[in-house]
């Protein structure tokens, strides 16, 4: 376990970075492409992913995010500092995480946890509005951009992901999410967001 100022330290270098379009020091979901469509459309196959997930007023809710980062910074059964990764999701709770949950469509927000603290086991949250959430292997659309990540934008961005999707007869599966790769201070041009929808794998 890191030392807390040591922690603190490299989690203020990383912001710093980021900043300016360099998150190479952040671990990333493992994913492959294994189809490139129209329109910069990425077909990809995500590896089972652990994350720590909490429900959202709405998007970009500041609460939800503050929650998820008290947790990596210590709020947990092991007192632990996890390194925070990205992206960030805002989306949806669907019946493939686990636990499997009721009422389909609470948007929610995740970090996704380090592979090495997924594998020895996360810490429990303290916090009862935050959980634990395994996610198996999936595929997803996604459609990168750059620029503001408001809601004009996330509606344009997944009208095109759609279109894509229908021409090329992919059937989307579940709710898009919204990744986000960078602190909301980011130089807009430079800044990864991206739209991802589940969709069924090809036979």
């Amino acid at each position: 376990m890191l030392d807390k100022a040591l922690y603190y330290a490299l989690t203020f270098a990383e912001s710093a970075l980021s900043v300016v379009g360099i998150r190479a020091t952040y671990e990333q979901p493992r994913y492959e492409v294994v189809e490139r469509l129209p329109r910069d459309v990425e077909i990809r196959r995500y590896e089972p992913r652990v994350t720590v997930e909490t429900d959202m007023a709405g998007a970009g809710d500041a609460e939800a995010f503050r929650r998820l980062f008290r947790y990596i910074t210590g709020a947990n059964g092991g007192d632990d500092r996890v390194a925070m990764t990205v992206p960030v999701e805002q989306g949806s709770r669907i019946a493939m995480t686990v636990p499997v949950e009721q009422g389909g469509d609470q948007r929610i927000m995740r970090f996704f946890l380090p592979a090495a603290v997924a594998k020895a086991g996360p810490p429990v949250p303290t916090e009862p509005k935050v959980r634990i959430a395994r996610l198996p292997a999936a595929t997803y659309a996604a459609l990168r951009f750059s620029g503001t990540l408001d809601a004009r934008a996330r509606e344009k961005r997944e009208a095109v992901l759609r279109q894509v999707l229908a021409k090329v007869a992919r059937e989307p599966t579940g709710p898009s999410s919204v990744l986000s790769y960078d602190p909301p201070f980011a130089i807009p041009f430079l800044r990864r967001n991206e739209i991802v929808i589940p969709v069924a794998e090809t036979p």
